[in-house]
């Protein structure tokens, strides 16, 4: 699942995941404000909410564009209890991950538009100018659908001893 988070980066190790936490998100578009108050709680519990600001803009991206594109139009609009998308953050040493799961076989498929009045249609834009990277896998087996992620370089946390000035 996480090889092509290896572009140009060190392999990472899925066993050396230093801490992950994922949640379900039903099929409307209140769940984007319940991943983003996910995300908060979660990075505020690994003391990352310095860098909250863009992951939570890439997870508001990738979850609207799981809801508007990858579900069933539907499921969205009935509000469908089986939760269609999930939300899942996994953190290494110096990464972090951002993925969304859902329902689709689709590839992503960024806008092409040069309106940057327009409301919509710029999310992956946004996606890749505020991550390291990003990509997507399609799901294989009992899942199916694909997982969209977005990688976020993390700076090491500079101890007293790196503080001393010259």
């Amino acid at each position: 699942m996480l090889e092509p988070l290896r572009q140009g980066l060190p392999p990472l190790d899925p066993a050396a995941v230093s801490d992950a936490a994922s949640c379900s998100l039903p099929a409307r578009y209140e769940a984007v404000g319940d991943a983003r108050r996910f995300t908060r709680r979660t990075l505020d519990q690994w003391e990352l909410g310095d860098h909250f600001d863009d992951i939570c803009l890439v997870v508001s991206e990738l979850v609207t564009n799981a809801l508007r594109h990858a579900v069933p139009v539907n499921s969205v609009l009935s509000g469908e209890q089986k939760p269609p998308v999930r939300l899942h953050l996994m953190r290494w040493t110096e990464r972090l991950v951002c993925a969304v799961r859902d329902p689709s076989q689709d590839s992503p498929v960024a806008g092409d538009s040069d309106d940057f009045s327009a409301e919509s249609g710029r999310g992956l834009f946004l996606v890749d100018s505020f991550s390291d990277s990003w990509g997507w896998h399609p799901m294989t087996g009992a899942l199916g659908g694909k997982l969209v992620w977005a990688l976020f370089r993390l700076q090491p946390h500079a101890g007293p001893a790196a503080a001393s000035t010259e």
